[in-house]
């Protein structure tokens, strides 16, 4: 496939029939198996295409992303809310697509990042994409979105994060914390699953999903410290609320596990 002929048209350009098609291709494109197909071709022109769409044709595309959460194929999976994630940064979200998400993301099994025939899967990654973006979307609730990124961190697994998966999780979770109307309260109470299960450990190995937790708190407590900025743009870096009490309430959930840190 010439993937330079197949995209290289603008969205806008087409009308009718010929513009329904070129969506329905898409979309079909997004759960290829082949990472030049869908990564290089299709989730690309996405990216290029979703600001140019009618508001009625970014809401279709949700919904038909909504449906590959359920998709028997990992990376048609994975890669829906990386779409979605980009749906939202044009300005458009529903409501509908919440549970199919939330209902995927701590459920996934698969959480590869990099596999030699698929390509880029990164579940964790790409969920987290999502959850960053619904942090910065009006009217979302920023404890629904912390406590989903809690689950899939204390979600049962066999993989160890190696894609910086980790790093990408603590990002949405410090743009949550970023929420002006989050209260003082929320912006510690997702801790309190973390620091539970973490009292549950016994000697021996450490779990995987504990090793990815704790490696999420730690980035998640250098952006509170330190400060975060909004990927991809030029916008000056900005601190979580209730700095102080965040800080002082993830050391304090790490040190169940790592007490010798004071």
């Amino acid at each position: 496939m010439d993937l330079s002929r197949r995209y290289d048209g603008d969205i806008r350009a087409l009308t009718g029939a010929s513009r329904a098609a070129a969506l329905d291709a898409l979309v079909e494109d997004l759960r290829a198996a082949d990472p030049l197909v869908r990564d290089d071709g299709a989730y690309v022109t996405a990216v290029r295409w979703i600001p140019g769409l009618e508001r009625a044709e970014r809401h279709c595309l949700g919904d038909r992303m909504a449906t590959h959460f359920t998709d028997p194929a990992v990376q048609a999976r994975t890669f829906a809310p990386l779409v979605l994630a980009r749906i939202v940064a044009a300005g458009d979200w529903l409501e509908a697509w919440w549970s199919p998400f939330a209902e995927w993301y701590p459920a996934e099994t698969d959480l590869r990042g990099h596999d030699a025939e698929l390509g880029w899967l990164h579940a964790a990654a790409h969920g987290a994409d999502l959850l960053a973006a619904l942090a910065r979307h009006p009217g979302q609730d920023p404890s629904r979105l912390a406590d989903l990124a809690v689950a899939r961190l204390l979600a049962p697994t066999e993989h160890l994060f190696d894609a910086q998966e980790d790093d990408r999780l603590a990002y949405a979770l410090a743009q949550v914390l970023s929420d002006p109307d989050l209260g003082a309260e929320e912006a510690t109470a997702w801790l309190v699953p973390i620091e539970k299960a973490f009292r549950t450990g016994e000697p021996g190995p450490v779990p995987p999903w504990a090793s990815n937790t704790m490696r999420t708190l730690r980035m998640v407590y250098l952006l509170t410290d330190r400060g975060l900025r909004t990927r991809n743009t030029d916008e000056p870096a900005h601190k979580v609320n209730h700095r102080e009490a965040v800080l002082e309430a993830v050391a304090a959930t790490l040190a169940v596990v790592a007490p010798y840190t004071g």
